[in-house]
């Protein structure tokens, strides 16, 4: 389906955003765009919950932002959270309030998944992409660091450091002084150090901030004429005299620069100690800045999916290149599968179906664990589909993958929480089905087979002559039934002529 107007939520550890576009062609034009500074990475408890206050300053946020999005249909708008939603250990019941006050689905993104759709964005706004770029993005509660080619990125990056979180550390009160500032700037480069080496080895010809850091600094040391003459950007002379500035004021509070908005004193200083540890590691001299951030990414993101450009679908391609996937049985089993999914759900037919991606997701992934051991290889498939970086996909698609996955063989009961979920349910019957007929590998001939949802479960009427001369699989499908009663669901099965038509 084709929008003429998109839009994106970014859910950041210090600023929740929301930027409206219109689609021109391979284009986005923004046209509409709220900023609230929620802070959200300052709620975060020792024991990593976020508290009361922030949850409600984000819930206010998200149903004002929930406002501006009536009349916009589901699949136009994608709302991403980052780092603090990653690491809070009350994200989900938060989620599921947020999800209600905006009005939409909220997607938790990966630290390298965001990193890839930060340069996204960027990239977008470079006046010449072809130079190699070192993109560097402080966010309250991560930094994403990439460097990139064009619209493609080389090497990505996501360290668990921010504006907000460093202020607090380091900063309390918003008080500075020139030694905490000097162990602020360490730890930053410690963390820096991991990764230094091998981006000094892919190389770049421009380093580029973007975000709310890069953008205050660069507003500071151009409106108080503490940068180079003519140049706009982040200089490391400008830096330096920045953090002189920030040292002999002694808290941030007592600092009188032009450009100094309020919702950025509690976090400049953590910001800029980060700033001043990657001039340093990466022995930069100066860094330009876009206006591209996550949220113009997560649009183009968008766009590239109703163009049939979807990353996910790259991952997917990569992931059974890299895990030495049998396409054979790969193809065999999803044919199957999106056929009795065909018969259940007849609405799922069209490959743009979310329920149909999925399912064909899992179909072409579901034996990659073989490459770590053949014994319960769906546990390994699982995991890697759990826990490993996939480019496109959000947290709660690869949880929801690795579910399907893992239900295709083996002991339903391991899945009983998924059954609940009857689209789930479905997507899972359609899996096991069509594993166990493809059991032999080979390109026999499928029997006739005819698929229905019942009251309670499923149906399945098979061909009494091929399910005689198949004695394996007609015990297969007899202990498959066992497995769903098992859990008080029930696989019917009825043997008749059957003819395919």
């Amino acid at each position: 389906m084709n929008y003429e107007l998109i839009a994106a939520v970014d859910l950041g550890s210090n600023s929740f955003r929301l930027q409206v576009g219109r689609i021109v062609g391979n284009q986005i034009y923004p046209l509409d765009a709220l900023k609230e500074s929620v802070r959200l990475a300052a709620g975060l408890t020792a024991q990593r919950t976020l508290d009361g206050a922030s949850q409600l300053r984000a819930l206010e946020c998200l149903a004002r932002f929930g406002e501006r999005l009536r009349g916009f249909v589901p699949g136009a708008v994608r709302a991403v959270a980052t780092n603090t939603l990653r690491v809070a250990k009350n994200a989900p019941q938060f989620l599921a309030q947020a999800e209600a006050a905006l009005g939409f689905p909220i997607e938790v993104i990966a630290g390298r998944e965001e990193a890839r759709l930060i340069y996204l964005g960027v990239a977008h706004t470079l006046s010449n992409p072809g130079n190699q770029q070192l993109v560097v993005d402080i966010g309250g509660g991560s930094t994403e660091l990439i460097i990139g080619h064009n619209f493609d990125p080389l090497q990505l990056e996501s360290l668990y450091m921010g504006c907000v979180s460093y202020s607090l550390k380091y900063f309390p009160q918003g008080q500075v002084t020139k030694h905490a500032f000097k162990e602020a700037e360490l730890a930053a480069r410690k963390e820096l150090q991991t990764i230094v080496a091998a981006y000094r080895s892919t190389g770049w010809e421009e380093a580029v901030g973007s975000s709310g850091t890069a953008k205050a600094i660069v507003d500071l040391l151009e409106l108080n004429g503490l940068n180079d003459p003519g140049f706009h950007g982040i200089t490391r002379e400008g830096i330096d005299h920045l953090k002189s500035q920030l040292w002999h004021a002694g808290s941030v509070s007592n600092l009188r620069l032009e450009g100094l908005r309020p919702e950025r004193v509690p976090v400049l200083p953590g910001g800029l100690s980060i700033m001043s540890a990657v001039f340093k590691e990466f022995a930069l001299e100066q860094m330009t800045f876009s206006e591209g951030a996550l949220r113009l990414g997560v649009l183009y993101d968008l766009l590239g999916r109703y163009h049939h450009d979807d990353q996910r679908e790259e991952t997917v391609s990569q992931f059974m290149q890299r895990y030495a996937v049998d396409r054979h049985q790969a193809a065999r089993v999803s044919q199957t599968a999106l056929a009795l999914l065909q018969q259940l759900c007849p609405d799922a037919t069209g490959q743009d179906q979310g329920d149909t991606q999925f399912l064909l997701w899992a179909a072409r992934l579901h034996e990659i664990g073989i490459s770590v051991a053949h014994s319960s290889y769906h546990k390994h498939s699982a995991y890697i589909l759990a826990n490993a970086d996939m480019p496109g996909f959000s947290k709660r698609d690869q949880e929801r993958l690795s579910r399907i996955v893992l239900a295709h063989r083996g002991k339903l009961e391991r899945v009983q929480a998924s059954l609940s979920e009857p689209r789930d349910s479905m997507l899972i019957f359609c899996m096991r089905l069509a594993a166990l007929f493809h059991r032999a590998r080979d390109d026999a001939p499928m029997p006739g087979v005819l698929a229905a949802a019942t009251e309670r479960g499923f149906k399945l009427t098979v061909d009494d002559a091929w399910l005689g001369a198949s004695p394996l699989t007609a015990a297969a499908l007899e202990e498959e039934a066992r497995q769903w009663a098992g859990l008080d669901m029930e696989l019917r099965l009825k043997r008749e002529k059957y003819k395919q038509h």
